[in-house]
């Protein structure tokens, strides 16, 4: 039951993300926005930013539980970054760019 909930969550998640893909660029050195990295450049094509972090947290479980740990964290981490967006009124083509630089932060 446990495993099915977390499916459904985690569909979610990726579906409110698919839907959510548009909105304009993260907004340069906002103070609203909390970071977890310090990244210069351009975004990254893989989140290395929260996804490190998500796979540091998860690094003391083993197995399904790791993967779970991992899966869990990076789309509460998705999430995070679509409530930010919401929340700056970013909409459009623009939110997909805010999410994924939100995501390598």
């Amino acid at each position: 039951m446990k495993i099915v909930a977390v499916a459904g969550l985690v569909a979610i998640l990726v579906s409110a993300v698919a839907l959510a893909q548009s909105g304009p660029p993260a907004p340069g050195g906002s103070e609203d926005t909390p970071k977890i990295a310090n990244i210069t450049g351009a975004p990254q094509p893989v989140p290395a930013g929260k996804w490190m972090t998500c796979h540091t947290s998860a690094q003391a479980l083993q197995g399904q539980d790791r993967k779970d740990q991992m899966e869990l964290c990076v789309a509460q981490a998705r999430l995070d970054c679509l409530k930010q967006a919401i929340a700056q009124k970013v909409v459009g083509p623009q939110r997909r760019d805010y999410i994924k630089t939100c995501m390598t932060e």
